[in-house]
């Protein structure tokens, strides 16, 4: 027993890092395109003036993919299905590299953020592994994962953007959902489908559910009203800084996403008092910092001083907010 237990552990916790480089790594994809926007615009002059449905399309396609693909992961082995996704990611890369029209971009980036919901594997299988005591810390280190992909992203996709151009940005990240996709396979043990359903009736229960569940309506609404917030943020972030008195461009733009790594720090923190106190007051902690963040940018938005205690208050409030409120669910 001595032997076995640390044993288990050692695995637990390989599984538990390997799914939370799986989630930074997959939703990442759905990011490099915002810092990009001005110079993406600047190869389609013609079109320029919608630039922005290119991340409006990645974005959408996330949102299909959530209805249409992350309910298999309750029907399928999850490692399997997310080395499907991976595949189906590389394929989406090379066409969005590759694109010779805004409109076959934003086809390709729409694809792109359909197989990049393999990110929403990755909570639950998390959760499946790990013994319910312990379930909040482990959700806190997928979530770590997952906002550090989301705003390394945009750091990534600044720097190589602004020196190699931004068709090289997704042509290299096919590289990290390749090496991704390796430790998937080596590391990850296989799951073990909960559901019978029919593809049909999988799908829609999510529906029925939300119907029954009260307190898991809330926490969409709670999850979604927050996301929208900081989505509305980044997006515009490079647009902000484009213009005076900053004129700053591409680059910069991301680097500004490694201020949010300070917020990385509050996830096993937030996972800790969600295990102790319970989601709830954790989740109202998660609101009132985030709108403590939007009154910083409200005052500070035309310093960099501003935007940068903004930046840490918000994306700490997120990473607190999407611990517990997917704990509680």
């Amino acid at each position: 027993m001595s032997t076995s237990q640390p044993l288990a552990q050692r695995s637990l916790n390989r599984s538990l890092a390997v799914l939370a480089l799986t989630a930074g790594v997959s939703i990442s994809n759905i990011y490099y395109n915002q810092p990009l926007l001005t110079e993406i615009g600047e190869s389609f002059p013609d079109d320029a003036s919608w630039v922005g449905a290119v991340a409006a399309s990645t974005q959408l396609g996330f949102a299909v993919g959530m209805v249409l693909i992350s309910p298999l992961g309750d029907k399928m082995n999850r490692r399997r299905l997310i080395l499907y996704q991976a595949a189906g990611i590389c394929v989406a890369l090379l066409s969005t590299a590759l694109a010779p029209t805004l409109t076959m971009l934003a086809v390709a980036s729409f694809v792109l953020g359909l197989f990049a919901t393999m990110a929403q594997q990755a909570g639950p299988f998390a959760a499946e592994l790990t013994p319910p005591a312990e379930r909040g810390r482990a959700i806190g280190l997928v979530m770590s994962g997952l906002l550090l992909g989301i705003l390394l992203a945009r750091t990534f996709a600044g720097f190589i953007g602004s020196h190699f151009g931004w068709r090289a940005v997704f042509a290299m990240a096919i590289a990290t959902i390749l090496l991704m996709a390796v430790m998937v396979w080596r590391i990850l043990p296989s799951s073990q489908p909960t559901a019978t359903l029919s593809y049909r009736r999988l799908i829609s229960s999510p529906w029925r559910l939300a119907v029954e569940l009260p307190d898991l309506r809330e926490a969409a609404l709670t999850g979604a009203a927050l996301f929208a917030a900081f989505s509305l943020f980044w997006t515009t972030l490079v647009l902000l800084l484009n213009e005076p008195p900053l004129s700053l461009g591409a680059q910069e733009a991301g680097l500004f996403a490694l201020l949010g790594v300070v917020g990385i720090l509050a996830a096993p923190w937030a996972g800790r008092m969600t295990d102790r106190h319970g989601p709830r007051p954790v989740i109202w902690l998660a609101i009132t910092l985030m709108a403590t963040s939007f009154v910083i940018l409200l005052l500070g938005a035309a310093s960099i001083a501003g935007l940068v205690a903004g930046v840490i208050v918000l994306d700490a409030s997120l990473q607190i907010m999407q611990t517990a409120n997917q704990s509680r669910v």
